[in-house]
């Protein structure tokens, strides 16, 4: 996915499920910090290239922040994730 076809990085739809159970179903403004400040923020000490990933933490809704502290913990869960035009699961 390139930048022009994303209007707005920091208006995206993001989910993540669980064995198809969803976890996640939230939106990129509710990042502490936007797309832009971050990009910014990490030039200043690395060069990013094409395909660099930029990882921002958990939100609320997955993994430790549940109160059953839900994580993989069985071979052949299946972890999917997307954004409107893209999604990737992991098995």
């Amino acid at each position: 996915m390139t930048c022009d076809e994303i209007a707005d990085p920091n208006n995206l739809d993001l989910w993540l499920s669980l064995d198809r159970t969803m976890f996640r179903n939230g939106n990129s403004w509710t990042m502490v910090y936007q797309v832009p400040f971050l990009i910014t923020y990490l030039s200043r000490f690395k060069t990013l290239q094409p395909g660099d990933i930029i990882s921002t933490g958990a939100p609320p809704g997955v993994g430790m922040g549940r109160e059953t502290g839900t994580c993989l913990s069985a071979a052949g869960q299946e972890m999917r994730l997307g954004l409107p035009g893209l999604a990737s699961s992991a098995r």
